[in-house]
């Protein structure tokens, strides 16, 4: 569980850098506050409009993929800009005006075009707030720093659901979405008044583009396969939402599914993150994989609310095994003056596959059922596991420390 008295030594610190670490954090709770008081709502507010299954996939997946052209940018500025942080402030700038806006959408593809907007700009915050995040966290407490704000981010998401739930049981959907324009304008605020820049590793602004040791290594390509494949099966979070409708899980229920979800990924995070500094990270990310395979197995076989409702606990800890474990891997591999741009990478492939997973599960549950895009996802995030114990075999006696 996230310790407190270390996150007030965090806040004593006297290094502006390690500082940084908790403000990233502070900022990602409450954009993710914003955030998720819309997400866990958007797929009963779609059907209201008429959309379907089909429509949510191709929401969520041009969303992404077209984001992802920014996420690959933002890499390339994060190691050739002298300056990131003005990439993080817009890119949170943008997403918190393009939130409310979904307060006046009249048809899907009004989503479609706010979607947009909101991943675009999480695309162009995401690398160069990694990078900086990096360069912030102590040597050997690489996994420990991502971990943290990756708990913070999923604090914001059970806040987030929990006031989304308070507001529909008084006011109706659409004024959710007014309401995220509360965190999500504390957010810009905190992100441009306090958080500060980072030092460049020595020569990354002017190195030429390709140079001798700049080039990322096989290990990072053979991640990056890893998780493009198991990316296939990973659709958007929305279908798990369609999902619980069909066992009888109401729309007004679909925060609480949020909150189940989010207290295990929140309390999960931190401690996977600093277990991935002791142990290889590999192995913590198998886990998450294999985690994700049985929660999936489960939702194709919905046997029951009550099975959903213990599935989407253990979705929770899926991501808290993976998400700050995989880009910690991704820093661990990368040359020093080429971070923003492995993250960049990681980041765009990870997003192109989403496209396709979110329209292949689009596809498959209109022509074949619910349950089959679920099985197809069980079985590839099991084999991605198995390769992912591969890479931790190959890769060296334990990953090296930014």
């Amino acid at each position: 569980m996230i310790s407190f008295g270390s996150l007030r030594s965090v806040l004593q610190e006297n290094s502006p850098n390690r500082r940084n670490v908790f403000l990233f954090g502070l900022t990602s709770f409450l954009n993710d506050t914003a955030s998720e008081m819309a997400y866990w709502i958007l797929p009963a507010f779609l059907i209201s409009l008429g959309a379907g299954p089909m429509q949510l996939g191709v929401i969520e997946g041009i969303a992404e993929s077209v984001a992802a052209g920014a996420k690959w940018f933002s890499g390339y500025l994060a190691d050739r800009s002298p300056r990131r942080k003005p990439l993080v402030v817009g890119g949170y700038v943008v997403a918190n005006i393009a939130k409310p806006l979904l307060a006046v959408a009249g048809s899907w593809w009004h989503v479609l075009l706010i979607r947009f907007a909101d991943r675009t700009a999480k695309g162009i915050r995401g690398s160069a707030r990694d990078v900086m995040l990096a360069e912030s966290a102590e040597p050997g407490r690489l996994g420990s720093a991502f971990g943290l704000v990756q708990a913070m981010d999923s604090a914001g998401a059970i806040a987030g659901p929990l006031l989304a739930l308070f507001i529909v049981a008084h006011w109706s959907v659409r004024t959710v979405f007014w309401a995220a324009a509360i965190p999500g304008s504390v957010c810009v605020l905190v992100v441009t008044l306090f958080v500060r820049e980072t030092t460049h590793t020595a020569g990354a602004a002017k190195a030429p583009r390709v140079s001798g040791d700049q080039k990322l290594p096989s290990a990072f390509f053979y991640l990056l396969g890893v998780v493009a494949l198991f990316s296939l099966g990973n659709s958007s979070d929305m279908f798990l939402v369609l999902r619980a409708k069909d066992v009888g899980i109401g729309a007004r229920s679909a925060p609480i599914i949020g909150l189940v979800f989010n207290i295990v990924y929140t309390l999960g995070s931190w401690p996977a993150g600093r277990l991935s500094d002791k142990v290889r990270r590999s192995l913590v990310a198998a886990a998450g994989y294999a985690v994700f395979a049985v929660t999936y197995y489960f939702f194709a076989k919905a046997p029951s609310a009550k099975a959903i409702w213990i599935s989407m606990a253990f979705y929770g800890l899926y991501y808290a095994l993976t998400n700050a474990v995989l880009r910690a891997m991704v820093v661990d591999v990368a040359p020093p003056t080429s971070k923003g741009r492995a993250l960049g990478i990681f980041y765009f492939a990870t997003s192109v596959t989403t496209l396709a997973a979110s329209l292949i599960t689009g596809g498959l549950w209109s022509h074949y059922g619910a349950a089959v895009p679920f099985y197809f996802s069980s079985a590839l995030a099991m084999t991605c596991s198995a390769l992912l114990l591969a890479y931790g075999l190959t890769s060296g006696p334990r990953q090296k420390k930014a």
